[in-house]
């Protein structure tokens, strides 16, 4: 099984990429067959702005770009897609929102049929989420943040698409341990990822 791991953060030095390479270990190490690929759209230089061709793409005028089809082939390989990224403003980064609003298009996420039905075309694939916070967590409880965010990634984007969001963590500084602890975390949520996946398919 393969887990493609997303990552959108300029400093490779980062907290954010730790976590994202000590996910993959945990990955790796929870048995035979099992993978994961780290995606790093800050290195790889992935353009985040949607253009007047993904607007094309999305009314199926045109074929996605190229760019955006290594993408979507990148999906269509794993088994389980993890995000893992700073909060920045109460929400994901902008090149990793760019990722999903240019990769997750019409007649690939999902079908707007002419009648006016939606097809989701993504009920096969898991999503995991890994947010990595600067507040505490009373500053989230207090103000809703948390809710919100899994309201508009959760159900907005994935849940549009017929995708399960089957975990969703927060890692933040007032964390027992942290930034350390979130190393720890990282790597046993690698550790039970496809165990956790197994479970959603089972319940699905």
């Amino acid at each position: 099984m393969h887990a493609l791991i997303v990552v959108a953060h300029p400093d490779p030095a980062s907290l954010t990429h730790a976590v994202a390479g000590h996910l993959a270990q945990g990955v790796r190490s929870s048995g035979a067959g099992r993978t994961a690929d780290i995606a790093d759209l800050a290195a790889e230089g992935f353009a985040p702005a949607f253009t007047a061709a993904d607007i094309a793409a999305s009314q199926r005028a045109a074929p996605p770009t190229p760019d955006v089809l290594a993408e979507q082939a990148r999906i269509d390989r794993a088994d389980a897609l993890v995000l893992v990224y700073p909060v920045y403003w109460w929400s994901m980064p902008g090149q990793l929102k760019g990722w999903i609003d240019r990769v997750f298009t019409n007649g690939w996420a999902y079908d707007e049929l002419p009648d006016g039905r939606l097809v989701k075309k993504l009920g096969r694939l898991r999503v995991h989420l890994v947010a990595i916070g600067g507040a505490d967590l009373r500053t989230y409880a207090r103000h809703g943040y948390f809710g919100a965010m899994r309201t508009q990634i959760d159900h907005g984007i994935f849940g549009y698409c017929g995708a399960r969001v089957i975990t969703t963590d927060l890692l933040l500084p007032s964390d027992p341990g942290a930034p350390a602890s979130h190393l720890d975390t990282a790597r046993a949520i690698g550790g039970r990822l496809f165990a956790t996946a197994q479970q959603g398919m089972d319940a699905a």
